[in-house]
């Protein structure tokens, strides 16, 4: 496993969002939707297996954002 600290940052990218939508009230969808904006991750020290690809991989993780308390 790869031990290692992300420092606190602010950056912009694309948002994929999946919403569950009960159709006619009978039928669960899934809706989807998508935006982009600023956002901050807050600093955080983890394990996992290493990156071949950090960057790519990174675009293919989820993520929590604190949009009501965001710091910098």
């Amino acid at each position: 496993m790869d031990e290692h600290r992300h420092e606190p940052t602010i950056h912009h990218h694309e948002h994929l969002h999946v919403t569950h939508y009960l159709r006619h009230g009978d039928t669960w969808e899934h809706e989807l939707s998508e935006h982009e904006h600023e956002h901050n991750h807050a600093g955080v020290e983890h394990r996992h297996e290493a990156h071949t690809d950090a960057e790519r991989e990174h675009l293919q993780e989820a993520h929590v954002h604190d949009h009501d308390h965001p710091w910098g």
